[in-house]
């Protein structure tokens, strides 16, 4: 009996070991078990610290992106091509000539009251200092005035130019020209009549001023500068105050070329230079029209270059206001109209 269960308990202990074996053997172990996810809680609101906070470090990232976006634009290996910039409009061309006489200063002249210049007949504006001049021309359009065009160009310097109204129906392509070179255009009356002589009356004077400007209107299809030259400097005073009634100036002369009275190019360059050897500076008066001035116009400004003379480029501060009855009466003028047939078509030479 004691045998049976001493038997009995030995199994118990025998199954009790090998449970126990089994268990520990066979069984997934705590720390290799995977992880247990659970469903994440919300969060919590910001405090209105938090908040504040959190904007700030925005607006601190943002000026910093601005200035790195600054920095990175300006570097050039790294920035990106910038959007194209449009040029400014009706940029002045650079003069081709390095050495050329130029433009030392433009000066704006406000012609109200009528100013004049030169000092031959107005001492009123001495503007020019040692060594600055200004470049006038008389009488013109004409044939001769397209070369002297070229020889102010070639130097990249500007003249006032005092064309006469019925040369103008005549030529008003060439004045054209003029304009589209940039200088200033005034007027010389409409038929260079001598505005002082005792025949002229001064409704008749006022008439050649006034039929002067509207004519080179005309041409131009704009108004002129209100400049204006006495044809032989003749002026009375009825005929300069009236052009202060029209705000226009007057323009003498300091240094005449007498170029008009000159038989070669090189006697236009000797006056001029003997003359600006005595005054150093002033208003140059020379005539567009004179084959001797288009022919000398090319070594005289390179002798005022290397002489150390400078240009001062007058302009009108406002244009002037032609009077209707005048353009008008030049809209009605007959001018002669060119054929275009070249001279060889026209006229023969048909025996010698």
């Amino acid at each position: 009996m004691r045998s049976a269960l001493g038997l009995m308990l030995a199994s118990v202990v025998a199954a009790i070991v090998i449970a126990g074996v089994w268990f520990w053997t066979s069984s997934p172990r705590a720390d290799a078990a995977p992880p247990q996810t659970t469903a994440a809680s919300q969060a919590d609101p910001l405090s209105a610290a938090a908040r504040q906070t959190a904007r700030d470090d925005v607006d601190t990232t943002a000026a910093l992106s601005k200035r790195a976006d600054a920095t990175q634009a300006a570097a050039p290996a790294a920035a990106p091509a910038p959007a194209p910039v449009q040029a400014p409009v009706a940029a002045a061309p650079k003069c081709a000539n390095p050495d050329g006489l130029g433009i030392s200063r433009t000066v704006v002249v406000d012609t109200t009251g009528g100013p004049g210049f030169g000092f031959l007949q107005y001492k009123q504006y001495d503007f020019l200092t040692d060594h600055e001049v200004v470049l006038t021309f008389d009488d013109g359009p004409w044939p001769t005035t397209p070369a002297v065009l070229k020889a102010l160009a070639d130097e990249c310097t500007k003249a006032v130019f005092f064309p006469i109204g019925l040369h103008t129906t005549y030529h008003p392509d060439i004045l054209r020209q003029v304009a589209a070179a940039g200088h200033t255009i005034g007027a010389h009356t409409w038929s260079h009549a001598h505005l002082a002589s005792k025949k002229i009356t001064e409704q008749q004077a006022k008439d050649e001023i006034e039929k002067g400007f509207s004519a080179v209107k005309l041409a131009l299809g704009a108004n002129p500068a209100p400049f204006f030259r006495f044809p032989a400097l003749a002026h009375t005073p009825a005929t300069t105050a009236y052009l202060g009634t029209r705000n226009i100036a007057m323009f003498s002369v300091d240094v005449d070329s007498n170029d008009f009275k000159s038989k070669s190019s090189d006697e236009v360059i000797n006056n001029v230079m003997t003359k600006l050897d005595k005054e150093h500076k002033g208003i140059i008066l020379m005539h567009d029209l004179q084959k001797h001035t288009a022919q000398a116009l090319p070594t005289l400004l390179r002798k005022l270059k290397a002489g150390g003379y400078k240009v001062v480029w007058m302009k009108a501060k406002t244009q002037i206001e032609t009077l209707p009855e005048y353009d008008a009466m030049m809209a009605k003028t007959e001018k002669p109209v060119a054929s275009g047939r070249p001279i060889g078509n026209v006229v023969q030479t048909v025996a010698e």
